[in-house]
């Protein structure tokens, strides 16, 4: 579980770059990147701890980064602006990632995920 402040990203950084070494995967650019994306989001826009979950899916063995906030609030792909100094972490997630979707959480909150490639 990570607190929603400026260094939750780097944390979660470090914690997927060691599941990948645990798993010895050695390209860990994109999950690092998506994780960063995610958290980021959850501490900018979401509430309460962070807590970021890293797997491998039951039916392919691809990798799904998962993050959890207790905000309500949805993430949501913000149209282009070229004048716009933030907004543009989702349309390159969703380049880098097989696919990626927001789930309710039960306790309340979202799970917001990505399965890589």
């Amino acid at each position: 579980m990570l607190e929603a402040n400026e260094w939750a990203p780097r944390l979660a950084r470090g914690f997927v770059a060691e599941r990948f070494v645990e798993w010895g995967i050695e390209d860990d650019h994109v999950a690092r990147l998506v994780v960063c994306e995610l958290v980021t989001n959850a501490f900018r826009h979401g509430e309460g701890p962070i807590v970021v979950r890293v797997f491998r899916d039951e039916g392919d063995g691809a990798v799904v980064v998962e993050v959890w906030d207790a905000g309500e609030g949805r993430p949501v792909v913000q149209p282009e602006d070229a004048d716009a100094t933030s907004g543009r972490g989702l349309v390159l997630l969703t380049e880098l990632v097989r696919e990626w979707g927001v789930r309710p959480l039960n306790e309340g909150g979202k799970a917001t995920w990505a399965k890589l490639h």
